[in-house]
């Protein structure tokens, strides 16, 4: 999220940049809908399941995987979860999309403004609130529950299942997201998924040929550092 930053202002692409006008082409308001049951009830549990039960889904399924020595899934699981984010990037800083909430006039920021602390805490890692599309909570849990349904792990499958539909219902309950950002997370998830399920082993491959390099350049490195230093060319 820093890096992003760092190219966003090396670009000169502020907060004033933002495609927000499009979203409102393609769907209208119609994300409002989905606040007309709005309740202090609902925007609790929303915001419990958009802040802790998506962590968790994406965190217990990697530990999950590691303690039923499910290696193959794992490495899949990780190798879609990196192409997620590698994707996704290039989004958020050349079209960004503002959160719905701070946007649509019909549209309350219902999850920003529970608390402060966690209007802070969501702008450390996405400072102009504009980093919606492709969405990356319907891309990962999506992909994590794709992922579960290729193990035997009936239970964790049905608990996957539930919470990645209760997320897809809050991130635009809260007045996060546009309907276009869910459809594009959940297309992202499905090619990250083909990917990882496809490709694994020379994927694999490449990344252990890059690894062996790198070590190899580092022993080399050492090596002549050691000789150079006990000749007391350097310190």
């Amino acid at each position: 999220m820093k890096s992003q930053l760092v190219i966003v202002n090396f670009l000169d692409k502020g907060a004033y940049t933002n495609y927000a006008k499009y979203m409102i082409l393609i769907e209208g308001d119609a994300v409002a809908y989905f606040q007309i049951f709005a309740s202090p009830m609902l925007t609790y549990a929303s915001a419990a399941i958009y802040l802790i039960g998506f962590s968790f889904l994406l965190i217990f399924t990697f530990l999950l995987l590691m303690h039923t020595q499910k290696l193959e899934v794992l490495q899949e699981y990780t190798i879609a979860f990196v192409t997620i984010y590698l994707v996704a990037l290039p989004f958020y800083i050349y079209v960004p999309v503002p959160v719905t909430g701070f946007t649509l006039p019909n549209v309350a920021p219902l999850l920003y403004d529970l608390s402060p602390i966690i209007l802070q805490g969501v702008t450390i890692v996405d400072p102009f609130l504009d980093n919606c599309f492709p969405s990356l909570h319907a891309a990962l849990s999506v992909m994590a529950m794709l992922m579960i349904f290729r193990t035997d792990l009936t239970r964790f499958k049905i608990f996957s299942l539930a919470t990645t539909v209760a997320i897809q219902f809050t991130i635009l309950y809260l007045g996060i997201h546009w309907i276009t950002d869910m459809i594009g997370g959940i297309v992202l998830a499905l090619i990250s998924y083909i990917i990882a399920t496809r490709y694994r082993v020379p994927i694999l491959r490449v990344t252990e040929t890059i690894s062996s390099t790198f070590e190899k350049r580092t022993k080399l490195v050492d090596a002549v550092n050691s000789v150079l230093s006990s000749k007391g060319l350097i310190k």
